[in-house]
């Protein structure tokens, strides 16, 4: 199908984004990233706009890196910035990110295919919010900081506090997803950091794929910090099983100073859909919401399985109670 007609301004800075998106306000205007999302809405006419905004060559919002000092500046830890414009094969591939938050690397690994990888932006992605894309759920369960910039400045948001049912999220019309934040979840800040009690952390995604799409019919982000054979932190993210991504508090409550055995981890997920009343789940013609909820908790089971084995440097299944396993 032909998109409509539409102006477009290619923008070599973020202010010179920030400006044409206030100068055509009345234009409906849209940002164009990687274009995987918004160039096949333009063709079935499911996205319409007047004005596309070009920000491919704003290399300010390019690559991964280390933002250091925030411990000196708040109490925080060191963080990692990543780029709005980062490609997913970036982010899937990058080193750092596999380190502090391999959740984040594996669900990049498994969006689209690798044409979408090489192309898709990780601000895109967010700021698309596809209550089923692999992303959101990952920023959840990294505790993921965004940054939107407008033309009074710029806002931090979690990522929890970001995203809004059906692809909505908290970026204001005249704001621009600029950079992703994240920390190291091994390098506790400011009170839940004690010195002799070292932490190993891991993360882990794990998605059933939709046969069609190639979005996630259910997918779970796993973030883990362990210290002396216990669970000190859990966090987890879910996307493709309702209208937005979502938290799983009571796996996380049941993870917490516990031993993380098969046992543990089986019992925690089993109450991943508690929160999920099930006529709002997802249902289409490829699973019904019983099904994503079933799909949710074996999941969960097997994204905890996989962020305990990267934690501890066990195996998969094996037993990881062992003091010099996860204090490696």
């Amino acid at each position: 199908m032909i998109p409509p007609e539409f102006d477009y301004y290619r923008a070599s800075s973020v202010a010179e984004a920030l400006d044409l998106l206030e100068r055509h306000r009345d234009d409906e205007p849209v940002l164009l990233a990687g274009g995987h999302g918004l160039l096949p809405d333009a063709k079935t006419g499911a996205a319409d706009f007047g004005v596309a905004i070009d920000i491919t060559e704003i290399d300010r919002l390019r690559g991964v890196g280390r933002r250091e000092g925030e411990r000196e500046r708040g109490g925080e830890n060191d963080s990692t910035a990543i780029g709005a414009l980062t490609t997913h094969a970036t982010l899937a591939d990058a080193a750092r990110v596999r380190e502090i938050a391999p959740e984040l690397a594996e669900a990049a690994a498994e969006v689209g295919d690798v044409q979408v990888r090489n192309r898709g932006t990780v601000g895109g992605n967010l700021a698309e919010a596809d209550p089923a894309a692999d992303l959101p759920a990952a920023a959840l369960a990294a505790d993921a900081t965004l940054v939107l910039e407008g033309r009074d400045g710029e806002r931090e948001m979690a990522a929890e506090a970001f995203f809004r049912a059906d692809g909505g999220t908290d970026l204001g019309d005249r704001e621009l997803l600029t950079e992703i934040r994240v920390s190291d979840a091994s390098d506790p800040a400011g009170d839940r950091r004690d010195e002799d009690r070292p932490v190993a952390a891991g993360g882990a995604y794990a998605k059933k794929t939709h046969p069609a799409t190639g979005y996630a019919l259910v997918g779970v982000a796993a973030s883990l910090a362990l210290a002396d054979g216990t669970v000190t932190e859990a966090l987890l993210g879910a996307t493709g099983v309702a209208d937005a991504p979502m938290r799983l508090p009571a796996v996380e409550e049941a993870l917490v100073g516990r031993d993380p055995n098969a046992e543990t981890l089986a019992d925690a997920a089993e109450r991943a859909g508690a929160e999920l009343d099930p006529e709002e789940a997802r249902s289409d013609v490829a699973a019904s919401g019983e099904f994503r909820l079933h799909l949710l908790g074996v999941y969960a089971e097997r994204a905890l399985t996989a962020a305990v084995a990267n934690a501890t440097g066990s195996k998969p299944g094996e037993r990881p109670t062992e003091r010099e396993e996860v204090d490696r």
